[in-house]
């Protein structure tokens, strides 16, 4: 009987794929970077083509590092990066287009003029979304308008819509199954999360014809089989969530209350509601977490568009590091009394102000600023990021209780010490790093485990989760207080508008 898992971890930069085995061990993983394409400034896009390619080279690199036979394999489980979109020809199967990355702001202009017509309360009532580029419809939209004949060819159902999960999926079932899950569906405006279908109302707003959407399912289901010729075996697939959602689960944040931050391109926030979908009053978004057996459990999530990808600047266009791990290291050499602030609104600021017209800028620089304040900055932008984050999310859930918050986090960020404890300081809360940090392919595995009979029911899987360790908040109330005010009056500066008319 096959009693390993495949998990492919399809994300912003680079694709992963790890082979768990039957106790959710890794055995075997690869990994593979892929082209950033930036045709303009704010415009950001993924070869189709490529990223394919990357999953199937990481997928048999892993399987033969595992040392197992791809028939061994009970089940693939997929995370992607959200939002983000590929267009394809229903019976050719090539994309008519490059996939516009969930980075990209080319659709401010469309966004901004669905506001004025005062659309904005009805698509957050309906997808619990804010009107923002982030997400997929507009994206959809654009690519109808733009790319000759594509609106006519959609409407007559021969193109395609999906997050790359769907584009992933659609491959390796060699074109036989369109589908997509639940999370992933909630992240395009185009899904009714309290219905838990695709919506007349917004599909009329955004332009986009029912004919080329994926059917939705559940997280844990059956998504399809893949084609024997491309891994070596006819695989069922078995769990599909995005990369958020994905973290949420392998963090095991099952009970309303827990909550998350992934550290990886973007910073995510994501805190448990239940069955109780949140309308924000702070900016946030209402998404669904997970769905299980039909049952949908929701929660409120905040969205930071740069977090590692600050890291990755300093490294590649500033060159000021070598390598991402540098970073700590000066950050700690840094003056603790020159104060450098950086607002990393390289794409715009998501959540909670939502200003797509936002551009990066760095406070506070004197003579005496070296890349080592610079590093710093970087690392504490992250952090007063997510204090921006847990504090509009107190405020939405009643429920919630600053004193008792603790804050799980994962994704590449969380190996440097420094930044969890700065982190810890700023929430002036506990801050607790598992021992397992592929939470989000670790996720993925788990869906697919549990679909096919491997994996225990959610209770059980929580009761496994282990800390590699608790950071503390050190930094006093009144240096925390401080420290914060100086990042809000940077934001301020920075800000293109008025927080509550942003986005």
């Amino acid at each position: 009987m096959p009693r390993f898992i495949l998990s492919i971890d399809q994300g912003t930069t680079s694709t992963r794929a790890i082979v768990f085995d039957a106790r959710l061990k890794p055995v075997g993983s690869a990994q593979r970077e892929f082209r950033q394409i930036f045709p303009k400034p704010g415009w950001v896009e993924h070869d189709p083509e490529e990223i394919w390619e990357s999953v199937v080279a990481t997928c048999r690199s892993a399987i033969r590092k595992a040392k197992i036979k791809p028939a061994e394999i009970a089940g693939i489980g997929i995370t992607n990066q959200r939002e983000t979109v590929v267009v394809w020809n229903r019976k050719t199967g090539k994309p008519i287009h490059r996939a516009i990355v969930w980075q990209d702001r080319r659709t401010a202009d469309i966004c901004a003029s669905l506001r004025r017509k005062g659309l904005e309360p009805t698509i957050t009532e309906l997808s619990g979304l804010l009107l923002d580029p982030y997400f997929s419809g507009t994206k959809i939209g654009w690519l109808l308008d733009t790319v000759k004949g594509a609106g006519k060819r959609a409407h007559a159902g021969d193109l395609c819509f999906g997050t790359i999960d769907s584009w992933l999926i659609w491959r390796l079932t060699g074109g036989k199954a369109h589908v997509t899950d639940a999370t992933n569906a909630s992240r395009t405006l185009l899904f009714n999360i309290h219905d838990g279908k695709w919506d007349d109302t917004l599909l009329e707003i955004f332009g986009v014809p029912r004919a080329m959407l994926p059917e939705v399912r559940d997280c844990a289901a059956e998504f399809g089989v893949t084609d024997k010729s491309i891994l070596g075996a006819a695989i069922p697939i078995l769990g599909v969530a995005g990369d958020q959602h994905a973290a949420t689960i392998g963090q095991a944040c099952f009970k309303p209350g827990m909550l998350k931050s992934t550290y990886g391109t973007g910073c995510f926030a994501l805190l448990n509601t239940g069955d109780q979908a949140v309308r924000s009053r702070n900016r946030l978004l209402t998404t669904i977490a997970y769905q299980l057996d039909g049952q949908r459990t929701y929660a409120l999530e905040g969205s930071i568009f740069v977090a590692g990808a600050a890291v990755q600047w300093l490294r590649a266009g500033l060159q000021v590091i070598k390598r991402a791990e540098d970073t700590g290291r000066l950050a700690a050499m840094a003056d603790a009394e020159h104060p450098v602030y950086f607002v990393p609104a390289l794409v715009g600021l998501g959540a909670p102000y939502w200003d797509a017209e936002a551009r990066g800028a760095i406070y506070g620089i004197t003579r005496g600023t070296t890349s080592a304040e610079i590093a710093r900055a970087a690392l504490e932008a992250v952090c007063f990021q997510t204090r921006d984050l847990l504090d509009a999310m107190q405020g939405d859930w009643e429920k919630g209780n600053a004193a008792r918050t603790v804050l799980r986090v994962d994704g590449g960020m969380v190996a440097s010490n420094w930044t969890m404890q700065f982190l810890a300081d700023i929430l002036g809360a506990p801050v607790d790093r598992p021992k397992n940090l592929e939470t989000t392919a670790l996720g993925a595995a788990y869906l697919a485990g549990l679909q096919a009979g491997i994996c225990p029911a959610p209770d059980a899987f929580a009761r496994g989760w282990k800390s590699d360790r608790r950071f503390t908040p050190k930094m006093r109330a009144p240096e925390r207080s401080r420290r914060y005010a100086g990042w809000c009056d940077a934001v301020s500066r920075t800000l293109t508008r008025a927080p509550a008319d942003s986005a």
